[in-house]
């Protein structure tokens, strides 16, 4: 399927079945993450994949799961980052959501939901994990068929704003 068309079937699944993916299906994923691109090529994702049930409660302590029978713990590695020399931000935070972004449409295109989350506890994953000081675990993502299907892939028509509400040519202008 074309670009576009995939990028409209992707949505967020909170609520997965019991089905697990496919070892040749979860390394698809994984390799569209590595292909994602990062601020000057330096790839500080760092990806635990936690799949034994005993290791998803472990995962539940810092946020819930809906259910889903992988998750991955995407983690910055803090050493050797990118600094914007004006205002010192770090690259890392965007580099790690395109990576993610690339592992969730992969997914989509496998029909395999996904929902990225961001508002969980980086202190219990940092804890549960054993995680050294230099990782800094960024966002969960969980993979699972979906217990209720996708939604509509036209749905962007109502719940998005036109483009000419957040796209401007030249200058910006309210």
């Amino acid at each position: 399927m074309d670009f576009l068309t995939l990028a409209k079937k992707r949505c967020t699944t909170r609520g997965f079945m019991e089905k697990e993916i496919l070892s040749k299906d979860l390394e698809q994923i994984l390799s569209a993450g590595r292909v994602a691109p990062t601020a000057c090529n330096r790839q500080p994702q760092r990806i635990i994949v936690v799949r034994r049930r005993e290791n998803m409660v472990k995962v539940e302590k810092a946020y819930r799961t809906f259910g889903a029978p992988c998750a991955l713990i995407v983690c910055r590695d803090r050493r050797g980052e990118l600094i914007r020399p004006y205002d010192k931000k770090c690259s890392g935070d965007l580099d790690i959501g395109i990576v993610c972004d690339h592992m969730m449409l992969a997914a989509r295109e496998l029909e395999i939901g996904s929902v990225m989350i961001g508002l969980f506890d980086p202190a219990v994953m940092t804890k549960e994990f054993i995680l050294p000081e230099y990782l800094e675990p960024t966002a969960l993502l969980f993979l699972g068929y979906p217990s209720k299907g996708f939604l509509d892939s036209e749905r962007h028509a109502e719940e998005r704003r036109p483009l000419c509400e957040t796209v401007w040519y030249e200058a910006y202008a309210e």
